[in-house]
């Protein structure tokens, strides 16, 4: 007889704390993470590495660059728009030339700049 009252007792104290029959305590692994302040431990890699961020620079630089020269380009062409707007048609002024130039020597860098460092 007793076996039945054990066998009730048991389902009793299992449903007694529904959490603990469907929750059994796992062992978590801990998540290693690599620390990016840590070199890597293979060298070419972190030559690799470091030529990757520097070439990610140059490119970065060259973009920069690019802006500030066509912001450049676009002032001088209005500077030039105007001084041909001021003279007549017997007279072009030497600030009309050396704008021109400027013009010309700064486009060719803008030129040069796009097609990329090779």
């Amino acid at each position: 007889m007793r076996s039945p009252f054990y066998l009730s007792l048991f389902l009793l104290c299992l449903f007694a704390d529904p959490g603990v029959a469907q929750n059994p305590v796992t062992r978590q692994q801990p998540v290693h993470h690599r620390d990016v302040s840590v070199p890597p431990a293979d060298e070419n890699e972190a030559r690799e590495q470091i030529e990757h961020d520097m070439v990610k620079k140059a490119a970065k630089e060259r973009v920069a660059s690019l802006k500030s020269d066509t912001d450049k380009l676009l002032k001088l062409s209005v500077e030039l728009k105007a001084y041909v707007d001021k003279s007549d048609e017997n007279v072009l002024s030497l600030d009309v030339i050396k704008k021109a130039d400027e013009i010309e020597k700064l486009a060719k860098s803008v030129k040069d700049k796009m097609k990329g460092p090779n």
